[in-house]
């Protein structure tokens, strides 16, 4: 009976993946297309091709090296940014009291707004502060939108650690600092991995504010895509092949880290 059941959850999450993955599909299918099939229709389908990722990789006037590296910068920019503030401000709610409810609450609060509440603001903040169209003017937007969640998460991480541990440390002698950096990171090193992913993931996923906050220089690829709208139309293949490049480096970097990523998100939702 029981391995029914497991078989049948199986069966449904696999169903369920497969289902939430159709636009990805599509996109790929159509990466392969050439630009007279795909203006045949979804179901017309001819010889494979491999011209739009030429196109994606080396078009004339597409700098995709440009757009990979501001997304890169974006993202990885984002993720130490994020655990910089995350981490110390978190255990100082936690542990020490300072402003915990506050933060707490605060955290959540900024989570359930949507992203497009702090464009126009932030718009004009990185205006004033001389910062559009920059890549940190973007590392900083993405750490904002992202900083609650990291907050939230490693909240879940520090209440799993029994205080002991702290205890039996400072009875060694250890101080604040030591305790949380040399003590504390090693034993959430899950949460901070899962942190990491999370945070990467939706910067170099970010949109909203590449669109707002950027018009070339700072221009990732999930905004670099757009090029491909034209006078003449809109290059479906190339934008498909563009799409499915840029889905490459946050599916590796979670696939490498899935353990730490799945024990990090389930830290606080077992208790003993």
């Amino acid at each position: 009976m029981i391995k029914r059941r497991l078989w049948g959850t199986t069966i449904a999450v696999g169903l369920i993946a497969i289902v939430v993955n159709v636009p990805w599909f599509n996109t790929l299918f159509v990466s392969f297309k050439s630009d007279g099939d795909i203006s045949r229709g979804a179901t017309a389908a001819g010889t494979p091709t491999t011209d739009h990722y030429a196109n994606a990789l080396g078009a004339a006037g597409y700098d995709f090296p440009r757009f990979f590296l501001n997304s890169a910068l974006i993202a990885l920019g984002a993720v130490l940014l994020v655990l910089l503030i995350a981490i110390p401000s978190t255990y100082s709610a936690i542990r020490l009291g300072f402003g915990g409810r506050f933060i707490m609450n605060a955290s959540s609060g900024l989570r359930l707004l949507p992203a497009i509440f702090f464009a126009v603001p932030y718009f004009l903040l990185m205006s004033n502060l001389g910062m559009l169209d920059t890549v940190p003017g973007l590392i900083l937007a993405n750490t904002f939108l992202n900083l609650p969640l990291a907050i939230i998460l490693l909240a879940a991480g520090f209440r799993d650690v029994p205080i002991e541990v702290e205890e039996a440390a400072k009875v060694d002698g250890a101080n604040t600092y030591r305790i949380l950096y040399s003590v504390l990171m090693p034993i959430l090193a899950p949460s901070l991995v899962a942190v990491a992913v999370l945070v990467f993931i939706f910067s170099w996923n970010d949109y909203l504010f590449a669109l707002v906050l950027s018009s070339s220089n700072a221009t990732p690829i999930t905004l670099g895509a757009a090029n491909f709208v034209t006078s003449t139309g809109i290059r479906w293949g190339d934008i498909s092949a563009t799409a499915v490049l840029s889905t490459l480096p946050p599916v590796i970097f979670a696939v490498f880290a899935q353990r730490y990523l799945v024990s990090g998100l389930s830290a606080g939702a077992v208790k003993g």
